[in-house]
């Protein structure tokens, strides 16, 4: 029976492999150079032409020491790439081959076999060239000739009547991030930075599977599944989906076709902390008289998707509805996590998913101005319930309008949308990031003297962008249920009023500000879409920075160019000094440095949760890195975590107890983002000092003793726990329960600030329970316990209570674990 079953599928699959084939001309022998030169290079496809500088030894390494200076020079340069390929006669006798590129970066001319087949101006876009008539058989030249993007964007530049801020880069449809960022390297590069492909095909092919929910029971999900078919012939086809097929008179050219599909008792995608991501593979495939010409599988989720506003007392609400639930967002902004975008692999994007996953995210925003991510980092956004904020290419600058720009604008979305609409993860399509308050707020008419007519059509541009174009296309190409569209983020600007009354907020009082942590408390908006604060990396980035033998010290001028804000070391030194006490040793600083982060995360973070449902979502700036750097980011660029991450984690589990103190009295809050509801819960509070000394104890329960999404006890009175002699020395333990003593949630609560805190060494044992598990245990208070080795530590930057111990995974045995706490850095 086995064999029968296998005979058939590859039978299946020879007929299909007749009609439809690619080759992937990403694995020929490439070669490039400067235009300038005659000398030839090898060349990686997909690749960038610094990787492949680097490669040939002509260029040193970006990242390390202060190189990215030596090699500016690159992107005023054009450079050449080109390989042979082989066609054979059979291949050659197909009715139609395309030549497919997936990224080309960015201005470029395509020639095959010397004749110039189309022009390039867009990194986001699709290019697919009909080359059957201009393919021979034997040995085929294919070259694409790149030209400099900043010559390109400074010449586009000079069409418009005024002075554009950010220019020439808001003139190249290219990564952004690539001219340089407060928190990355100027390297704008060239190159062929996806796969190059021959598709050959006969008969008929499948376009552009778009799949509408149209309604979701518990008993049943009905789709709409609609697809593009270019045939050769004039005829009857046959679609089929999941083996239910039907009969199609189809014309020559291109035809559009819908199938409805019913899936009975379907089982819901749910986002990280509500349930399974669950998935379903959608199957389909067109045959002509029993042959199979192609197939295509999608896979989707069944969810229900909304973003509601509603005016209330207090402005607009903001938040997602997911599956019927409102949706507490909690996560965070994701930048490209290359500056050389090729070398991505699978194995990260997946990784750094998983960790968004592992510290209890359920949404991840994907910054304007970085690329649209490759289709893994969907993938694993689908199987690991993280929602995606999808913004759009363009940030912080202004954008020009012409007819050229706009239609190419339309052909990226078009692009995009349709490759990225069927994957679940995707909630919100978003125009841009920071361009309407860089309008309103930035102050770009006054500097660069713009005349009331400038500032006009400034407006203008954005809203034919952004409130036309854009949407428009999303409209035409999406699914129904697949095109909430927001214009930008954030709505309003920090400062304004509005800004923390509806709508989405990028609050930057604390860093660019310079205001304290505590104004969190205070600067609460409906739904945190950025917001961040600076921390050094781990010590093995920082040494990674090197080429020779590491300088650890902040001084040195490495690893002062591997901080990309003018400001940074200032901010970061200032904030210290009201938190902290300041080390001298670099080590310490370090792990200092990455407490005060975490440590302004954690107050913005308690903040906008004890606000729910007022406020119903925080996403921090940023989870990573684009190369070896001081930044915003909680996991650093090779991967580890710093102590924010850590943090995180904790603060963002879906049932949490909080504390809060205003004028002398303490609000005690419990959160539950979960859809499990709990009975008779009550917090139980003890006083204890340093050494694990209990000196008060107290239960209180809140009215109707249930927790759904938030409840507030009762408050406290300070004086009624503690006297003002004592704050310094003591904290508290907050325990929530339910009836059954079961523990839904701890926390701990600290009364002063770190550097105040009257700390005794604590004596911190090791013990080893296995290659891969240690135990730690502290006689006192072990406050900010820094565990360190080349292991990833399944907890790590936490506080070890008097007289316990606390069990600790590795993801790989370490001989020895070096271990420090805040005690260390006060003496």
């Amino acid at each position: 029976m086995k064999k029968s079953i296998l005979f058939v599928f590859f039978f299946i699959q020879t007929l299909i492999n007749a009609q439809f084939s690619e080759r992937n001309l990403s694995y020929e022998k490439w070669q490039f150079k400067n235009t300038k030169e005659n000398k030839w290079l090898i060349a990686t496809v997909p690749g960038t032409v610094h990787l492949d500088l680097m490669n040939n030894k002509v260029i040193p390494d970006p990242y390390k020491d202060e190189n990215e200076k030596k090699v500016q020079w690159i992107e005023n340069e054009d450079w050449d790439y080109q390989t042979t390929f082989k066609i054979s006669e059979k291949e050659l006798q197909n009715q139609n081959i395309d030549l497919v590129f997936n990224g080309l970066d960015t201005f470029s001319e395509i020639y095959l076999n010397g004749k110039l087949l189309i022009k390039t101006d867009n990194m986001f876009r699709k290019w697919e060239i009909p080359v059957k008539q201009n393919l021979k058989i034997g040995d085929n030249l294919l070259q694409i000739k790149f030209k400099s993007a900043v010559n390109v964007g400074r010449e586009l530049a000079k069409k418009v009547p005024f002075t554009m801020p950010e220019s020439p880069r808001s003139f190249v449809r290219k990564a952004q991030y690539q001219f340089g960022w407060d928190w990355g390297p100027r390297l704008v590069t060239a190159g062929i930075w996806k796969d190059v492909k021959l598709n050959f095909w006969n008969n008929a092919k499948l376009e552009n599977i778009k799949i509408e929910q149209k309604s979701l029971t518990k008993q049943k999900a009905e789709l709409n599944i609609q697809t593009e078919i270019f045939v050769e012939k004039e005829g009857k086809y046959t679609f089929s989906v999941n083996n239910q097929s039907n009969n199609f008179q189809l014309k020559k050219g291109k035809n559009t076709i819908q199938i409805p599909l019913a899936i009975n008792n379907p089982k819901l995608w749910q986002p990280n902390g509500c349930g399974d991501p669950n998935l379903y593979d959608i199957k389909i495939s067109l045959q002509k008289d029993s042959k199979f010409l192609d197939n295509k599988t999608e896979k989707i989720g069944l969810r229900t998707i909304e973003l509601v506003q509603e005016k209330d007392t207090k402005g607009k609400s903001f938040y997602f509805k997911v599956n019927g639930n409102p949706m507490y967002a909690k996560g965070t902004n994701w930048i490209p996590s290359d500056s050389f975008t090729p070398r991505i692999t699978k194995e990260k994007y997946q990784k750094l998913i998983k960790d968004c996953k592992d510290a209890n995210m359920n949404m991840i925003r994907v910054w304007g101005g970085g690329i649209y991510e490759d289709d893994e980092f969907y993938k694993a956004c689908d199987e690991n319930g993280i929602l995606v904020w999808q913004d759009f290419m363009f940030a912080g600058s202004f954008y020009p309008s012409d007819e050229e720009f706009l239609n190419n604008v339309k052909e990226e979305i078009k692009d995009q949308v349709n490759r990225l609409q069927n994957h679940a993860s995707i909630a919100l399509w978003c125009g841009n990031n920071e361009i309407d308050e860089a309008i309103v707020n930035w102050g770009y008419q006054k500097q660069f003297k713009y005349s009331k007519e400038d500032s006009l059509q400034v407006w203008k541009d954005y809203k034919k962008v952004f409130h036309e174009v854009i949407p428009n296309t999303i409209h035409e190409v999406a699914a129904k249920d697949k095109s909430i569209y927001w214009e930008s983020s954030p709505s309003i600007g920090w400062g304004h009023k509005e800004s923390l009354t509806e709508g989405d907020s990028h609050y930057w009082g604390v860093w660019w500000g310079e205001q304290p942590f505590e104004i969190y408390n205070e600067k609460v908006p409906r739904f945190a879409s950025e917001y961040g604060f600076q921390g050094m990396p781990t010590l093995e980035i920082t040494k990674s920075m090197f080429s020779g033998t590491p300088d650890l010290s902040l001084e040195n001028e490495t690893i002062k160019a591997h901080e990309k804000h003018s400001r940074g070391w200032e901010i970061i030194n200032s904030y210290m000094k009201r938190d902290y006490n300041v080390p001298t040793d670099f080590v310490k600083y370090n792990y200092v440095s990455q407490l005060l982060q975490a440590r302004g995360m954690q107050i913005a973070i308690e903040a906008h949760r004890r606000a729910k449902p007022y406020n119903m979502g925080t996403l921090y700036w940023q989870l990573n890195d684009c190369w070896p750097v001081i930044s915003w980011s909680s996991i650093d660029y090779l991967g580890n975590w710093k102590a924010l991450h850590y943090q995180v984690k904790r603060s963002f589990e879906n049932q949490v107890i909080l504390a809060d103190e205003k004028d002398d009295v303490l609000n005690f809050y419990a959160i539950n983002d979960g859809l499990k509801n709990f009975e008779n819960i009550f917090v139980e509070i003890k006083v204890i000092d340093f050494n694990g000394k209990v000196l008060d104890e107290i239960t209180t329960a809140p009215d109707g003793k249930r927790l759904e999404e938030i409840v507030k006890f009762d408050p406290i009175e300070i004086e009624n726990l503690i006297s003002d002699s004592n704050k310094n020395a003591v904290f508290l333990k907050l325990t929530l329960k339910d009836k059954n003593e079961k523990i839904i949630a701890q926390n701990n609560y600290f009364f002063s600030k770190p550097k105040d805190l009257k700390l005794t060494k604590p004596n911190i044992q090791i013990k080893k329970i296995s290659p891969t598990e240690i135990e730690i245990s502290t006689d006192v208070l072990a406050k900010d316990i820094y565990l360190m080795g080349d292991t990833h530590f399944s907890d790590n930057f936490f506080d070890l209570l008097p007289k316990t111990s606390k069990r600790i995974t590795l993801s790989k045995p370490l001989e020895k674990v070096d271990v420090m706490s805040l005690w260390d850095t006060m003496n």
